[in-house]
């Protein structure tokens, strides 16, 4: 399994192409060897390939454009295939997932995009938060009936361990479960001050000793760091905390 940053972390260090390349280099120096972009300025692919090469990068998934990936799913594809990219991330339920209504609205707009995207050799992939962990209509959870209405090949899951906790899960029971469609996970600590809060990886209370062994299971080959908000520090920094965390736990 091999480490990885999410760039969202980074946002307010994207907005631009010059402090993007700069943000890239910047995570190459720190050890990271994999990239999920998401949040960025608007780049070119071809840009974006000659970056990552250059820094000794691999990009292994986006936050992709989801007009885009419903409209064009071939565009879609062929335009990560320039920088080697095979999962199309869905960074969440477009407006948002209160009702079966959002629900459906969710698999009708996106199950042909799926099995187009799937024909093509990529994968598309969803990331959660906490409302897939709600009941729907029928008793089951969202998040089970996502993984029921699209086949495994056509759709996996970056599966958020802080979201997952948040939402009154258990991380390594759902990486489990969703075993052979988490190709990409989000490592995310929780600590609790007078709410639960977002942290650096290590520096809250979840178990990522178990996590990891459970990423390993169920075949998981990018671990990716991520951290919403960073209260004050400095995001580098605590994507570097997060590292050597990780590090220390046999991770590269």
């Amino acid at each position: 399994m091999i480490l990885g940053a999410q760039l969202y972390t980074l946002r307010d260090f994207t907005k631009t192409l010059e402090s993007f390349s700069q943000t890239l280099a910047r995570m190459a120096e720190m050890g990271y060897k994999t990239v999920q972009v998401s949040a960025t300025v608007e780049y070119e692919p071809d840009w974006l390939n000659h970056k990552l090469k250059e820094n000794g990068l691999r990009c292994v998934a986006t936050h992709f454009n989801t007009d885009k990936i419903k409209s064009s799913p071939s565009e879609a594809v062929e335009f990560h295939n320039r920088f080697g990219c095979k999962n199309i991330g869905i960074g969440s339920v477009p407006g948002g997932l209160k009702s079966d209504e959002d629900y459906n609205r969710f698999v009708g707009g996106f199950l042909p995009a799926a099995r187009s995207i799937a024909a093509s050799g990529s994968s598309l992939v969803f990331h959660n938060h906490a409302p897939e962990f709600a009941k729907s209509g029928d008793g089951r959870l969202y998040i089970e009936r996502m993984a029921e209405d699209f086949l495994p090949s056509e759709l996996g899951f970056i599966l958020d361990t802080y979201w997952v906790q948040f939402a009154g899960g258990d991380p390594s029971y759902w990486i489990k479960r969703l075993s052979g469609r988490v190709n990409c996970v989000h490592l995310k600590d929780m600590e609790y001050t007078d709410k639960q809060q977002i942290t650096s990886v290590g520096a809250g209370n979840m178990n990522f000793e178990a996590i990891i062994s459970a990423c390993e299971e169920a075949g998981s080959e990018y671990l990716l760091v991520e951290q919403d908000e960073c209260f004050g520090r400095d995001p580098f920094e605590c994507l570097k905390s997060s590292y050597e965390y990780l590090r220390s736990l046999g991770l590269s």
